[in-house]
């Protein structure tokens, strides 16, 4: 068999080929469609009748049983850069299911497009969209251009439509001369941008180099903060008394990934440090960041507003809060978090959250006790494993 030209998952072992002119199935989502639990009927024989086709042809397929749909099946072919109005049932009721032709990489305002679809879909009604993501650009562009100059090209693809829009003094150039037009998404921030519309992923899959993704309409727009691309993550995390800190990091993840916590939680496994296994949702740069640590620096911000301390159990988002025993979490607000977590004193680290939570416990109580000669020990261990046993974050 023929090498292949660029692997889009090294856990699934998926590629691209260039004599198959399509993406393979699976090599980027990973979530499959539960015909069972879809309750529309139209989206059911959309899914069924279309497969795993092109969406040119999933069009066309359905242009030509439009007839047969309900009146709450919406087929939406925006032309307007996504900025046409989603046309209102003559009888003002929302519709059920929307399936948008246009590409959401070539949609302007993209989150504003999204809440606009929420808003005309009933609760439960389905958003079925198309997108062609960064690893799927990659993966054309490495496959049409000579090696080497397929890298250049990418490189300067890359920083054109996928850093430009994201820096704050280069973004107005970028949509000035675009329009917003050919973006470049990861699949990760498709993911955050539904969530934060309102939506949970019902389905997400690859296929002719196509990503397909399918929300369902479970509550409104989340509307309180404003998600960010700076290289500096504020993170809502639960601090002393139970209370909701801001927490500062060198940013690690793709934009819009917190809130995909819960997704990633249902269809990856945690790891022996407690964390998601191959969290994809950490970004080249974040991943050396973590190795070194540098990516914990912003904290001396929490340490330097009494939030932290430098010796402390870890700030724990919400989410990973929840799934500490009602003991452990009265236990743990009962003082500051902080910068080096206790599980990184031991020798071998516990192999479950169940072995995490022992390991704060022995510190926690031992801390209540004596908390300066506690820190004290627990501080030259951490540094010691982190420097001699090369311990990094997580």
């Amino acid at each position: 068999m023929r090498k292949p030209l660029f692997p889009l998952d090294p856990i699934k072992e998926q590629y691209y080929y260039p004599e198959k002119n399509f993406v393979e199935v699976g090599s980027e989502g990973c979530n499959d469609l539960d015909i069972d639990s879809i309750d529309d009927k139209d989206v059911k024989e959309m899914f069924i009748g279309t497969g795993q086709d092109s969406i040119k042809l999933v069009y066309r397929w359905l242009m030509d049983h439009k007839d047969g749909f309900a009146p709450t099946t919406l087929l939406l072919s925006l032309k307007n850069n996504g900025g046409d109005p989603i046309p209102e049932r003559p009888n003002g009721e929302p519709y059920h299911a929307i399936f948008v032709q246009r590409p959401l990489h070539t949609i302007y305002e993209l989150d504003v497009f999204l809440a606009n679809a929420n808003k005309h879909l009933s609760q439960g009604g389905y958003l079925i969209c198309n997108c062609r993501t960064s690893s799927v650009k990659k993966a054309v562009i490495y496959s049409r251009y000579p090696k080497g100059i397929n890298r250049i090209y990418y490189g300067f693809h890359y920083l054109w439509h996928r850093v430009f829009p994201k820096i704050k003094i280069l973004k107005p150039i970028y949509f000035a001369v675009t329009k917003g037009r050919n973006r470049t998404f990861h699949r990760v921030e498709i993911l955050g941008r539904m969530y934060h519309a309102g939506f949970e992923v019902v389905y997400e899959n690859t296929a002719h180099g196509e990503f397909r993704v399918i929300g369902r309409k479970i509550k409104e727009p989340i509307t309180e903060g404003i998600p960010s691309s700076s290289p500096i993550a504020k993170l809502k995390r639960v601090g002393k008394n139970g209370k909701l800190i801001t927490v500062y990091k060198f940013r690690t993840m793709y934009s819009y990934s917190e809130y995909i916590q819960e997704y990633v939680y249902q269809h990856r496994r945690l790891d022996k440090t407690g964390k998601f296994y191959h969290d994809y949702r950490v970004n080249t740069i974040g991943a050396l960041l973590r190795k070194t640590w540098l990516d914990e620096l912003p904290m001396v911000i929490n340490m330097l507003k009494g939030e932290m301390k430098l010796v402390g159990v870890r700030p724990l988002s919400r989410q990973f809060f929840g799934l500490y025993t009602p003991e452990m979490q009265e236990l743990r607000t009962r003082t500051k978090p902080g910068l080096l977590p206790p599980l990184y004193y031991e020798k071998v680290q516990p192999e479950s959250l169940e072995g995490i939570q022992e390991s704060e416990r022995r510190y926690l109580e031992a801390y209540l006790k004596h908390p300066f000669r506690t820190d004290w020990k627990y501080f030259w261990g951490i540094v010691g494993n982190i420097f001699l046993n090369h311990k990094h974050s997580h």
